[in-house]
């Protein structure tokens, strides 16, 4: 029988290739070099990679390998293929190589369901996760030893680039093994120098929090751009830290963004800033916890026409010393002032009251689906990659809201 016989009509993956044919996908089109009348070899579709991991991460599947298996003998992947095969390194190439129109994709998206007053940016709600990165903790090293390493790595890249050319005559098998060999030690090479340029970074934050403490800041080997952070269950771990914001109304994700800081101190106000310019309309009100609460980021987004809500800082401290958290302090901006006075109100405290229900269950349903660790490395693929679960997540919502039958 036929694979289109054997899929039932109503299954999810038909439903995703819908979607995904509704694309605009132009952009991927364009940069496939070998097309009709030139030589190469023919590529696969975008839309066939971009259905599988979209299908896939609905179905918690986030390995490539994995997805590559699935294609050789499930139904749905097998379905969406089409006859036309993958292997595990095309899947994860696609997967990290497309940030920027995932990110406009994204941006459409939302666009859209302003346009249909199903997003209305009114409210908006900003949450961070922190997502176990890829480098293990035994990774990060010090000054002295990532020199030390650094030095190992440009000897070996020499050593290997000596070998080839006094080996000229190898047979097939040899030359793919050195040049595997070759490619390895010179990504080795850029990941010790890369951790080298992050590490001078890092030490100068680390004085700036902790004068005087003497202590050497480590980086890590094998992703320099990933930090110690302290998770959900006290303990510290290699991770990284991702932001969605959310609409009050839809519950959909209106923008994404990822950092290597293991504070959401700073965060608002460039979300904020971001959210602003990308759908040109200013969010009424602005909802976070207490980890995003500072005077500076309060009075930018004050000025810019949005009305924070959140905790107060030290409330439960400042009422056991029989301070009202709601009177100006001495730090206080007027704007952080009017902050104050806004949470005393019923009704401020009664719009805050949703802000779990909107900002916390996208961050649920990703993890749900598989966001517990990036298998990628550096800040720029981890952003790609948080992209499909927001875009994933999104495509989910509009089932629920009934703009996708």
């Amino acid at each position: 029988m036929a694979l289109h016989e054997l899929l039932p009509a109503d299954h999810r993956a038909r439903v995703v290739w819908s979607y995904v044919d509704s694309l605009d996908l132009s952009a991927l089109y364009a940069k496939i070099q070998a097309v009709e009348g030139k030589a190469g070899r023919d590529a696969v579709d975008p839309k066939i990679l971009m259905a599988l991991w979209i299908f896939a991460t609905i179905e918690s599947v986030s390995s490539a390998r994995q997805i590559a298996r699935l294609c050789d003998r499930d139904l749905a992947y097998l379905w969406i293929c089409g006859g036309v095969g993958v292997n595990y390194h095309l899947l994860s190439d696609f997967r990290t190589a497309h940030g920027s129109f995932l990110d406009q994709l994204l941006t459409d998206t939302v666009a859209t369901l302003m346009h249909q007053e199903l997003v209305t940016l009114e409210v908006v709600a900003q949450d961070g996760m922190r997502v176990r990165a890829s480098a293990g903790s035994s990774s990060f090293r010090r000054k002295k030893t990532l020199e030390k390493c650094h030095k190992e790595a440009r000897e070996q890249v020499r050593r290997l680039k000596e070998e080839s050319k006094n080996e000229a005559n190898q047979d097939a098998s040899n030359a793919r093994r050195d040049a595997a060999q070759k490619r390895a030690a010179t990504q080795r090479e850029q990941r010790v120098a890369k951790a080298l340029q992050e590490l001078d970074q890092l030490q100068q934050q680390k004085e700036k929090r902790r004068k005087g403490s003497g202590k050497q800041a480590r980086c890590s080997t094998t992703d320099p751009e990933a930090r110690n952070m302290k998770m959900g269950d006290g303990g510290f771990r290699p991770a990284y830290n991702v932001q969605f914001a959310t609409d009050g109304q839809s519950r959909v994700i209106v923008g994404v963004d990822v950092t290597n800081s293991g504070s959401d101190q700073g965060q608002m106000s460039s979300m904020h800033e971001k959210v602003s310019q990308r759908y040109r309309k200013t969010p009424e009100h602005y909802l976070v916890d207490g980890g995003f609460v500072t005077h500076e980021d309060i009075t930018k987004l004050e000025n810019r026409g949005s009305q924070v809500l959140g905790p107060i800082h030290g409330e439960q401290s400042m009422r056991k010393e029989g301070k009202d958290p709601y009177a100006r302090q001495k730090r206080d901006t007027n704007e952080s002032f009017m902050f104050r006075q806004r949470m005393a109100t019923e009704e401020a405290q009664s719009l805050y009251q949703q802000r779990p229900s909107i900002a916390e269950f996208p961050n649920a349903e990703c993890r749900n689906r598989g966001l517990r660790q990036f298998r990628v490395r550096g800040l720029e693929k981890v952003r790609a990659v948080s992209l499909w679960y927001a875009i994933t997540f999104n495509f989910m919502r509009m089932i629920n809201l009934g703009c996708i039958a």
